[in-house]
């Protein structure tokens, strides 16, 4: 975990890429919050994307915004997730489930800083950092097709391999004492020993 604390420091005051990896439940988006808060762009918004719960249809609309009448049901011009994140930074978590015709999409943003709209053929340059991340082996759908590696290896700029709990077990302790001590004050009462099953 200190090489991962010291990887952040190294990258966050930077605008590079970075690909947070590892397995759920490993502090992802905890990861990604800190890039941003350390950035110069904390002042600027932090907009997370979960790429696996917008359906694929949805998807492109999602991230690039509309023009009205663009499909059935857009009403008005909407915004992007990309253009809500302008000068600031763009999480796209689980981006391992992006579809690839929205990955093609994805890499001209990240090469040319810009994009269109659906429905449009004007283009909207912008700033904006991006942060992904995975629990997915993006090599392996590299290989099987799944991943364009064009994409993965524009995005791979920084990787961050976050360890699960199961790889630093000297950790629980300092965990246990921590939550102890959150859930105490939590309750009004005070706990000072936890006994557990060895």
């Amino acid at each position: 975990m200190r090489r991962v604390f010291d990887a952040i420091h190294k990258v966050a005051e930077t605008d590079a890429t970075v690909l947070i990896t590892g397995e759920t439940g490993t502090g992802k988006e905890l990861v990604a919050r800190a890039l941003h808060n350390l950035s110069p762009r904390k002042d600027s918004p932090l907009i997370k994307v979960n790429c696996a719960a917008l359906p694929a249809t949805l998807i492109e609309s999602e991230l690039f915004g509309h023009e009205r009448g663009a499909f059935t049901g857009a009403i008005t011009r909407k915004k992007g997730r990309f253009e809500l994140a302008d000068g600031g930074t763009l999480f796209l978590d689980e981006i391992g489930e992006m579809p690839l015709e929205t990955q093609t999409r994805l890499l001209r943003v990240l090469q040319e800083h810009a994009f269109e709209r659906v429905g449009s053929a004007q283009t909207v340059e912008l700033n904006v950092r991006v942060i992904a991340a995975t629990n997915r082996q993006l090599e392996e759908q590299v290989r099987s097709g799944m991943f364009r590696a064009d994409l993965f290896y524009r995005l791979n700029i920084f990787p961050i391999r976050l360890p699960t709990l199961r790889d630093r077990r000297e950790d629980i302790p300092v965990l246990v004492e921590y939550f102890m001590d959150v859930f105490s004050r939590r309750m009004g009462k005070t706990v000072t020993r936890f006994r557990g099953k060895r």
